[in-house]
């Protein structure tokens, strides 16, 4: 990977105490960003934020919902009173819900799926954008999944909310192609999690990407050397 400078930026990494949040969040702080990262559950936080003291910045958390439009509006407002500005948004929140047929679902698993697979970085989005603009700068990482492209029989509300983020961000990109603001996707398929790993325990781990792999990828969009990509959805499947 080429040098990457990111001594100047404030990047908000939404998710950033998940499996893959923290490789994101880490990757930002150790090249130099000043990262805030949002969370549920303090422990979660608590434990990132002792493996990261080492890096530049170390990193800010921020317990919030990012479905709740009012309170992402209030970390936002608190993020430019501290920082004064706010260069990069990388949505790593996500959810899995399947091994179950359309018919046998229920209400509740659509919400959940649609709440946090497409609402919160709908929420986010609308939240950071104004600021970008004001800025005359910016660039927003949304992390969808291989499921958005269909075909994914027992888990297709995950599949539909995956879809809709996919196309809510490439919508996004060609309304801003006028403004210096650089919108992508980034779409795994299985990596590896604790949590896959458990789901999954004779799966061969070795072929599966490693969340850092992925955040490789998405520091790289996120840099200058990629400002000519826009608009992408691009793939980090690995071998799998």
């Amino acid at each position: 990977m080429p040098e990457l400078h990111f001594e100047d930026k404030v990047a908000l990494i939404a998710g950033g105490t998940g499996a893959l949040g923290r490789a994101v969040s880490a990757a930002f702080a150790r090249e130099g960003a000043r990262v805030i990262v949002t969370y549920r559950r303090q422990p979660e936080f608590d434990g990132f934020a002792s493996q990261s003291k080492g890096s530049a910045h170390g990193v800010t958390g921020v317990m919030v919902d990012a479905t709740d439009a009012v309170g992402v509006a209030r970390m936002i407002e608190s993020i430019l009173a501290n920082t004064g500005a706010l260069d990069i948004l990388v949505n790593t929140i996500g959810g899995y819900h399947g091994d179950k047929r359309i018919w046998e679902e229920d209400l509740a698993s659509y919400e959940q799926m649609m709440s946090l697979n497409l609402k919160a970085g709908f929420v986010l989005a609308r939240a950071v954008i104004p600021v970008m603009i004001r800025q005359s700068r910016g660039w927003m990482v949304n992390v969808a999944s291989r499921a958005g492209y269909g075909q994914s029989p027992g888990a297709a509300l995950y599949a539909a909310s995956k879809a809709g983020a996919l196309a809510l961000f490439d919508s996004l990109a060609a309304e801003l192609k006028s403004y210096p603001i650089c919108v992508n996707s980034v779409v795994p398929s299985i990596f590896d999690t604790p949590a896959n790993r458990q789901a999954m325990p004779a799966a061969d781990y070795a072929s599966w990407p490693k969340p850092e792999e992925i955040a490789d990828v998405i520091l790289f969009l996120c840099s200058q050397q990629a400002r000519i990509i826009h608009g992408a959805a691009i793939p980090v499947y690995g071998r799998t």
